[in-house]
């Protein structure tokens, strides 16, 4: 450690743009059979930025969000996420990240059908060794912030899906992820829901300092993000 009297020698410009990636793949290649989902796609994404991954559908860029979040193995090239290589490790080590680290949220949320809303929210929590009681209330809270804890004892099936997108947003953002995944989030939505939920889920990202990989082939959703990216035919464009 330095001495009281010296102060630690600044980071050289290499040291701070690396410091400012929070999650890269580098020439990363999925095949699904025979057919090409991605070939040799690299990306970087920054502390706290909102990146919105657009092109048409089928066009590789869910499958580029799977590989980035650790829920794919790339065929070929690498995943890290800051420092560390994640690609190599195994299912357990990934989904541990994920629990983590990493939040995942899908088009149609993927409540879990039998939890109540407060029950949902509080899952990611209890995974990672919380107790009970203070997850409900953490729950509850995420919740409140989303303004739907009137739902807090109902379960996914009492819920409208603007009501349902945000619980599952709460869900996501609960363990203050340093990286949310966010897979077509309003394409379930009607236009006025769906705006909602991207100007709540854009506010608390940027509170927490989350960084977003926002995948869409809605403009509207992908002019929330700070820069954009193209994937068309497995391929940066």
């Amino acid at each position: 450690m330095p001495s009281p009297m010296t102060s630690p020698a600044p980071p050289t410009r290499s040291e701070a743009a690396h410091e400012a990636v929070m999650l890269s793949g580098h020439e990363l290649v999925k095949r699904y059979g025979s057919s090409p989902a991605l070939r040799g796609v690299s990306v970087e994404l920054r502390r706290g930025e909102i990146l919105a991954v657009t092109g048409p559908s089928g066009s590789g860029k869910s499958t580029l969000l799977l590989c980035l979040a650790g829920v794919l193995r790339p065929d070929c090239g690498e995943v890290h996420f800051g420092a560390k290589r994640i690609d190599g490790l195994g299912e357990t080590a990934r989904s541990a990240l994920r629990r983590s680290q990493f939040g995942v949220l899908f088009q149609f949320g993927q409540l879990v059908a039998e939890m109540t809303a407060a029950e949902n929210v509080a899952l990611p929590l209890l995974l990672g060794g919380a107790r009970r009681r203070p997850a409900q209330a953490t729950a509850l809270q995420w919740l409140t912030r989303f303004g739907v804890e009137e739902l807090a004892d109902q379960r996914p099936s009492e819920m409208s899906g603007g009501q349902s997108q945000r619980v599952a947003v709460a869900r996501a953002l609960v363990t203050e992820p340093a990286v949310l995944f966010a897979d077509e989030p309003t394409g379930a939505l009607d236009t006025l829901a769906g705006e909602a939920v991207m100007s709540e889920l854009t506010r608390a990202a940027r509170d927490a300092g989350t960084a977003v990989l926002l995948v869409t082939h809605d403009a509207r959703v992908a002019s929330y993000g700070d820069r954009e990216i193209v994937v068309r035919d497995g391929v940066l464009t």
